[in-house]
């Protein structure tokens, strides 16, 4: 029997909450009965999922009995930035379409044939809130709690000026869909592929056809802005990124044949004569944050993994595949900012991948992952194992207010998927 009491959806206070909130984590993560569950270990820091976006909450729903005694029952988190969520012609690109078109039929026709060196598109940025880690104690589920948090969330992203609000839960998940979509007014909206990489025992050879060089923030921030800050989701504030603690280095790969640099010459230079085929991407340290944990495998299934691991460990020059220590707490390294151009790019895109593995060995992480739109092209070079991934993640999206940041671009919930998306590695 229930007990009866009144709920009280307050924000989180660290100095008394902790306790109570871990408790809660830990009734939600009882996985299925005979299912393999994947856990995960916060580090006592309920918030450091969202500590590190420009502007944070964490509200807690607390059950006040008759009694006046409280108990912490549910909790959400939510986190705001700014980001793209479309494009448009810059004022220069405006400027020369106008000519161009205004001249005669003819130079209406060149137009549709600029290069993107005349035709520049800029970034439509928006202020987007994020919900994420929602959880409602067992015992105290269907009274309406999550909705309470959720709408009370929903008020601190109006006040603070957000305009379009979501969320992402597996699709499987047919209790968060519900709530959202049904209740909480949330259109689907995309539908992005997790894929999880192993870590194995041997180092990962990179081609030798291949150069892959680290660059330093500065340049990366400028080669993201450049290149990529039309792309939906891109963070505004891309260099807080890379200047964070937690990412570990953009890295850029080339073929030594087509690239006349043995040293990294510099984003202005790299960007004035680039090589016919190039790919970039940046790592970032989640193993500081959090660790992951599977559950419920059978005793056959983890003398297997072990089996390989061992087999991996002592004949590394075999370069055999074999499954991590994944059954007890392990940390992972995500990867983002995947992009790239040329014939060439996923091939570059793999030995970034292998390289972002070889780093995650050093550190002793267990998994190396990213998250990519579901027609990103160059996810072809991204290695993955199947049953480690999640090939239809779901994205949910609210508009939450009336008006728009720019009618060029209408409302963003009812927008066509592009080919990319910017997944933002402070949000994993």
């Amino acid at each position: 029997m229930r007990e009866k009491g009144m709920i009280v959806v307050r924000e989180f206070n660290p100095e008394k909450d902790c306790l109570a909130v871990e408790e809660v984590e830990r009734r939600c993560e009882v996985g299925p009965s005979g299912k393999i569950s994947l856990f995960t270990d916060l580090k006592g820091d309920p918030i450091c999922r969202v500590r590190h976006s420009p502007a944070f909450l964490m509200l807690v729903a607390e059950m006040v009995g008759e009694d006046k005694e409280k108990e912490i029952v549910g909790m959400i988190r939510g986190c705001i930035k700014t980001v793209t969520c479309g494009k448009k012609l810059s004022r220069v690109g405006k400027n020369i379409a106008s000519t161009t078109t205004t001249t005669t039929a003819t130079a209406t026709t060149t137009t549709a044939g600029l290069t993107s060196d005349l035709i520049k598109l800029a970034p439509v940025y928006t202020k987007l809130a994020y919900i994420l880690g929602l959880r409602v104690s067992p015992s105290h589920r269907r009274m309406g709690i999550a909705l309470k948090l959720v709408t009370r969330m929903e008020e601190w992203f109006r006040d603070s000026g957000a305009e379009y609000s979501y969320m992402a839960t597996d699709n499987d998940n047919q209790a968060s869909v519900k709530l959202f979509t049904d209740k909480c007014g949330y259109s689907k909206f995309r539908t992005p592929s997790i894929l999880v990489q192993p870590v194995f025992a041997h180092r990962v050879k990179i081609p030798n056809a291949v150069t892959i060089f680290y660059i330093p923030p500065s340049d990366a921030e400028a080669l993201y802005r450049r290149r990529f800050s039309t792309t939906e989701f891109f963070p505004r504030d891309i260099d807080s990124v890379l200047n964070n603690k937690l990412n570990l280095g953009t890295y850029i790969a080339v073929l030594k044949e087509a690239f006349g640099y043995a040293a990294w010459p510099g984003v202005d230079r790299f960007l004035s004569d680039p090589p016919e085929s190039w790919a970039v991407l940046s790592v970032w340290n989640c193993m500081d944050v959090f660790t992951l944990e599977v559950r419920g495998a059978s005793m056959v299934k983890r003398l297997i993994a072990r089996t390989t691991r061992l087999v991996d460990c002592a004949l590394p020059w075999l370069g055999l595949p074999s499954i991590p220590a994944v059954f007890r707490p392990f940390g992972l390294l995500f990867l983002y900012g995947l992009g790239g151009e040329g014939p060439r790019a996923v091939k570059l895109v793999r030995a970034l991948c292998g390289h972002a593995h070889n780093v995650a060995k050093e550190r002793g992480c267990g998994v190396v992952a990213t998250e990519v739109a579901s027609r990103e092209p160059l996810r072809l070079g991204v290695p993955h194992w199947k049953w480690l991934s999640c090939a239809e993640d779901l994205w949910c999206m609210k508009r939450l207010g009336e008006d728009y940041s720019d009618g060029s671009v209408g409302d963003w919930t009812k927008s066509p998927p592009g080919l990319s998306i910017f997944v933002d590695p402070r949000e994993v």
